[in-house]
């Protein structure tokens, strides 16, 4: 299909892009891969009056570390987080994730902030930046913005971002014992259910556990029944079976679709945990 006629602008910066978005009395939507909104609105699902292009804007990409923070640029496509030397050491379930998403074109083209704007109950991202509690960055007319991804993710397609923001970047602490899983529908790559596992040990016990899952339901969420299975047990197979075998169970209205029924979702989902936390343990 054809896409209705929209007004097309590049901003050259992040504050003129605000100010467009400012100007659009929400009509304006932010382009930056495309990856997410081309093909809504090639379905006239989307029919925004004007396209603000905020691809070149140099100030939202890029991939640094500053005061013990790892900091990715919303205009960051999937493949440079994918390919990223840093991340790859520091944070190795990010680049692992971004190489979960779709394929090549995808991967070289959408980028992170799109991703997490668009808030796709299958897409990847969200139940890493859960897991590893990131910091989504946002500016706006009023300033500058931090929320938590706990808080940041609210319902299908719906996240915590005003129709004048513009998320700038995700921040979060460098973490080794982490792993993703996902079950991935085979022509869209787009996880049936998706799972991540953080997981804080010392003195030879788990601190801490954070757990999100993604595809199973309209929005990422965390898992807290596995979370307090998990905190103050040593990291073995054991833990991990007892966390798995209670893995959904705080789950409401499980999507059930022409790709998995409920039943084999709520199944799916305590297995890809189970791989998760294996994971996990395997990178202490």
């Amino acid at each position: 299909m054809i896409p209705a006629q929209f007004d097309y602008t590049r901003a050259s910066s992040l504050d003129e892009a605000i100010s467009l978005l400012s100007n659009g009395d929400g009509g304006a939507k932010l382009l930056a891969g495309g990856h997410s909104l081309i093909p809504l609105m090639k379905l006239r699902l989307s029919e925004p009056e004007s396209l603000i292009d905020i691809g070149r804007i140099p100030e939202l990409r890029g991939i640094r570390e500053r005061e013990g923070k790892i900091g990715i640029g919303a205009g960051t496509t999937h493949h440079e987080v994918e390919t990223s030397d840093l991340l790859r050491e520091k944070a190795p379930v990010v680049a692992d994730c971004a190489g979960e998403i779709g394929d090549p074109q995808v991967r070289n083209r959408g980028t992170v902030g799109g991703s997490l704007a668009h808030a796709d109950p299958a897409a990847d991202y969200p139940a890493v930046m859960l897991a590893i509690d990131a910091e989504v960055h946002l500016k706006g007319p009023n300033g500058w913005r931090s929320v938590k991804a706990s808080d940041f993710f609210q319902d299908m397609f719906t996240v915590d971002m005003a129709e004048d923001e513009v998320i700038v970047s995700v921040q979060f602490d460098p973490i080794q014992a982490a792993s993703y899983a996902k079950l991935k529908q085979r022509a869209s790559h787009y996880a049936i259910v998706g799972v991540a596992a953080a997981l804080g040990v010392e003195n030879g016990l788990i601190q801490w556990a954070r757990v999100g899952v993604t595809g199973a339901t309209g929005y990422a969420v965390r898992l807290p029944e596995v979370e307090e299975q998990l905190t103050g047990q040593q990291p073995e197979q054991a833990a991990i079976d007892a966390a798995a075998g209670v893995a959904g169970n705080s789950l409401e209205d499980v999507n059930s679709d022409l790709h998995a029924s409920e039943e084999y979702r709520r199944a799916m989902v305590k297995v890809f945990t189970r791989r998760a936390l294996e994971g996990a343990v395997a990178r202490l």
